[in-house]
This record gives structure tokens, sequence and C-alpha cells, in this order.
């Protein structure tokens, strides 16, 4: 059955094209269901449904019992939201055939590692939060990359993987639909090929692109990178997804995979086949009339929710939204959050990070009061500023999804930088994610150990209500600018009632140093007030892609609606419809 859907697109677009794409999604819907309808070969999860038990010899059979009914969903929309239109068609396929929000993100998170492959994928890792609308206690899942049983970190930076596992995971947790039938998209995607976007093919021109893919034919036939509108096709991504759908994760971590990936220094089969996942609790604090739950650490979750409750203590809800108060109070908030991911922010499971500390209101509010309510300058307080940082682009992707019951996965993947290592094996590239060791933090709570997870920026996250329902699903690509942007988009959101799309589209800035980045040039009053705080600005282009494109979806519990917008700083699109 055919639903009408919410897309990005502007309502002045013309029809053929949001019908072009609903027909595509019904096209490859019924492709999906003659391909896990026809293989025998394709492994598929466990039915829940009981096998028929032999008649009872009873003469008087019991009385046929009433047919139990459907619960009613929690709302009447379900939708995705994630960094390019055919990974959100992806994912809404999946809800559409009646997957969970859980069963649409991996199939989102698959198509998105074909599409964007500079920015996650198979090689690579990530984390999510799962969070329940009803019954049921927030999920935090890390899959990243861990330092290998050696405990040497290549020069490559490359780690054992763990998107594959964590996929697996979520899955098996919170999977409705067959694993081969939430993978299968991706792998039609890459066999079938898809245009090249604007954005990718500046990719493969810019900084490590060239490198990355000069020598790849199909990136570069003939030795030029395909221009945008050309056909990228992936065969050997194709296979590979094909191996991982037919054998699950045992496929790559020990499996018909691993050879080919234990070929690759610093990663070696025992490695590979210790890996684990990490189930925990998000980090939680409260913020406005809501509690943001972010990612546990060694991501920086805490930072963030420090960061919103210092900002809010010192008074930005009463500063006009990009006003130079505003831009200062969420400055300088950001320089506390950054001093506690650079000195206390690490992999739990070899330090102890003080996040009930980190997130504690009331500390947050004295620090406010201390550092913040002067106005900064040399009444700053205990901050000490951070040292002069290039702002660079940073990588990684976002997605959202949410579904009619209520269910929301915010998810974060990358491979890091653009590229990653710029090393591919079978049709992907790997990460370089252990270089986060030299990069992040100015203490011994970052620093390299045989299974350890580094300090990084992905920042997956979710606000609740005072009922603990979701109510918004975001995160961001953008590197060491992730929780500036977020705190941005948040505060807005949360204290100011902004529209998101108004919030979202609002301009980005992030001071490092004295030196305060932003994408707009601030009005003359604006500017003679950093000035006087002793800050220079410096302006960037948007298509510097310098401050990521934000993923969120919002939930009106009230009235069962889901809400998104399109981040146009790169080629975001979400969707929503009705189940």
């Amino acid at each position: 059955m055919d639903h009408p859907r919410a897309h990005a697109a502007p309502a002045s677009a013309p029809a053929a094209t949001r019908r072009n794409r609903t027909l595509l999604a019904g096209l490859v819907a019924l492709l999906l269901a003659v391909v896990t309808g026809c293989s025998d070969s394709v492994p598929t999860a466990p039915t829940s449904e009981p096998t028929t038990a032999p008649p009872s010899p009873s003469p008087t059979p019991p009385p046929t019992a009433e047919p139990t009914a459907e619960p009613a969903a929690a709302l009447g929309d379900h939708g995705v939201s994630a960094g390019h239109p055919a990974a959100v068609d992806a994912g809404m396929q999946v809800l559409d055939a009646g997957g969970s929000a859980v069963d649409a993100a991996v199939a989102t998170a698959f198509a998105v590692a074909v599409v964007e492959p500079f920015a996650s994928g198979i090689g690579g890792g990530g984390a999510a939060l799962v969070v329940p609308t009803g019954e049921g206690a927030p999920q935090a899942y890390d899959y990243r990359e861990v330092v290998a049983q050696d405990g040497r970190v290549p020069e490559s930076g490359t780690g054992v993987p763990g998107f594959v596992a964590g996929m697996a995971a979520l899955h098996e947790d919170h999977g409705e639909l067959p694993w081969y039938e939430v993978v299968a998209p991706a792998i039609e995607l890459a066999s079938d090929g898809f245009e090249v976007s604007d954005f990718l093919a500046l990719r493969m021109r810019s900084d490590y692109g060239p490198d990355a893919v000069g020598r790849l034919e199909h990136f570069s036939p003939g030795g030029e990178p395909l221009a945008a509108g050309q056909r990228l096709v992936q065969d050997d991504l194709a296979a590979t997804m094909r191996t991982i759908a037919d054998g699950g994760a045992d496929a790559f971590y020990d499996g018909p995979l691993t050879e080919a990936i234990t070929a690759v220094d610093g990663l070696d089969a025992a490695s590979l086949a210790a890996y684990e996942v990490v189930r925990t609790e998000p980090v939680e604090g409260a913020f406005s009339d809501h509690r943001v739950l972010a990612a546990a650490p060694p991501l920086p979750g805490a930072g963030l929710v420090q960061m919103l409750q210092v900002a809010e203590a010192a008074g930005v809800a009463e500063s006009e939204p990009g006003s130079a108060r505003y831009v200062e109070q969420l400055s300088r908030a950001w320089q506390v959050a950054d001093r506690s991911v650079d000195t206390v922010v690490g992999d739990p499971a070899f330090v102890d990070v003080p996040v009930d500390e980190l997130t504690d209101p009331g500390r947050n509010a004295e620090l406010a009061a201390s550092v913040l309510a002067a106005g900064g300058g040399d009444d700053a307080g205990d901050v000490v500023a951070a040292p002069e940082r290039d702002v660079v682009p940073g990588n990684t992707t976002h997605l959202t999804v949410v579904d009619s019951d209520g269910l929301m996965v915010s998810m974060t993947n990358t491979i890091t930088n653009f590229w990653g290592s710029g090393e591919m094996v079978g049709g992907f590239f790997l990460n370089n994610q252990l270089s986060r060791f030299d990069s992040i933090g100015s203490t011994a709570a970052n620093e390299p150990a045989p299974g350890r997870r580094s300090v990084s920026w992905s920042l997956p996250t979710v606000v609740v209500d005072g009922e603990g329902r979701p109510v918004l699903g975001i995160g961001s690509p953008g590197g060491r600018q992730i929780p500036n942007v977020l705190a941005n988009v948040i505060t807005r959101w949360a204290l100011h009632g902004q529209p998101l799309a108004d919030a979202v589209a609002s301009p980005r800035f992030i001071l490092e140093g004295s030196t305060l980045t932003t994408e707009t040039r601030p009005a003359p009053e604006d500017a003679a007030a950093f000035a006087d705080l002793g800050w220079s600005v410096d302006v960037v282009a948007v298509e510097e892609a310098v401050f990521g494109s934000v993923q969120a979806l919002e939930v009106d519990h009230e009235t069962g609606e889901i809400a998104g917008t399109a981040d146009t700083r790169r080629e975001a699109d979400f969707a929503v419809a009705q189940p």
C-alpha cells in the first residue's frame, strides 16, 4: 500500500518528483519481497510464531480463545532523517514493510555506507541510542573501533572495526524483520549504482579524496574522479554486503571476509574474533523542561550536557539567539565542556569518568556563576582558554529514525577522517579512528591500550519530555564542531521555542582560543562586542562543510505526528509517512 510521504523537497517541487520517489520505494519493496522469498540460502531470524502442537486426545476440545487485539500504535507516523536521499528511501522501505525503527536504522546505515563511502561504513564504527516510548529503558550502543590485542597503533590509525557487530547487535535486540531484508536495499544500491552527488564529487577532489580514489577504476575511470551526475557502481562492496547478509557478523569477524581484513596492518584474527559491542545507559541530564540523553563515555555526551547546563544557568534563555551575548554564553560553556573532555573523559573500561559530576546542574550553575556571568574577558574565572586550533571540516554521518510505536534511534557512524585511512578492502574504506588518541586529550584519560576505545566527537543525542518520551532525535557530522552545532540547535529549540527548521538553519559558530569561526559575518554591533572580548572573527563558506549537517526528527506525542527538516549544508533528506 502506498502512503503519502512528507519529504524535504520544497512545496513547489514538481509533483512528478514526489511520485517518482514513492514509485521507487514501491518497486524496491517489491524487489525485497522477491529476494527474501525466493532464496532458500538466505538465513532469516527465527520466527516468534510457535509450532503447532499435536491435537489433544480430549474428546471435548477447549473453547477457542478470542484473538488478542493489536496494541494501538503510539504515533500516526514513522520517519527517517539521514545524510542522503537514497539512504532515507532505504530506511522508509523497511518501515513500510513493517520493520522497527532499529530495522530501518540498520538499513539506512548500510545504505549510507554505499552513498557516502567517504564518511562511514563496514570499515568503521559508531554509536547509537535506542529510546522507547512507554515501557523499556533507553539504551546506548558503542560499536566503535578498538586497539588490537597487541596494543599497537599502526601508522594508518586503523582500529578493529565495529560497524558490522554494532548493526548485528542492534538488530538482535530490537529487529523485527529478517537480517537479510534490512541489508538488501544497500546491496541493490551498491550493485545497481547511483548518481554521484555534488558533495560526493567534491569529496573525491578535496583533501584526502584524490589519494583515496585516484587509483580506483570504479571511482576514477581513466584516473579522473567521477563527476556529479555520473553513475557509481560498487560491485566489490555489493559482494561484501551479500556475504554479511548471508552470514551475519560472523562472516566479518570469523568467516569468509576475515582473511582479507587481517592483511591490513594493525588488524589480526584474534582481535577481530574478540571484538564486543558495549551496551550501556546513555548519559543523562536536565535541560529546560526536558532531559537530554547523549552518548556515553568515551564519547562526549557528558560534555554536551554540561555545556547546555552551563549556558542555561548563565542566562542564554534571556539572550537573543545569534546575538553577541548569546554566542558568548554558548562559547564560554563550550570552553568548560571542552576542558572536561580534554582532561577527564576516556574509556570507562580503563578510567573512572565523573559523569555524575559533569552532568550535575547545581555544580554547573556554580561554574556558570563564576565563569560566565561576569561577561568573559579577564573575568572569565577558572576557564583556561583553549589553545588556538585550525577549524577544519569534520567527517562522520548521522541518522535518526522513529517508528509508529514511538521507538527512536539516534545513530552516528564514521570512519573518522574523510575517506578514513584511505585504504580499501572488499570495496569499503578502513577507519583511522585510533588517531584520536593523539588528537584529543591532554591527560592519561585517553591513551591507547589493547581493546581500548578512544575519545571522539560522535554524539548521537535524544531529548525526552517529562514523561520520558523521546521528542527530539538529533546528531550531526562535523568532528570537533559537533557539540557546538548540537548545543546551538537544542538551545534554540528547547529554550527559545524556535521551530526545528529555523533552529537547524541558523548560523553556526565555534570559539577556538580567541578566534570565533562563523558561517556568517556578524552585524557591526556584534563584531564590536567580539572585539571587546579580544576575539577575532573568521567566516567560512558553507561549502567547506565545516559545520556538518544536522539530521533530526521531532515527535509530537499529543497529535502523533513526526516532523523533520533537511539541513541544506550538505545533501540531507528526510521522509515521514503514515504506516
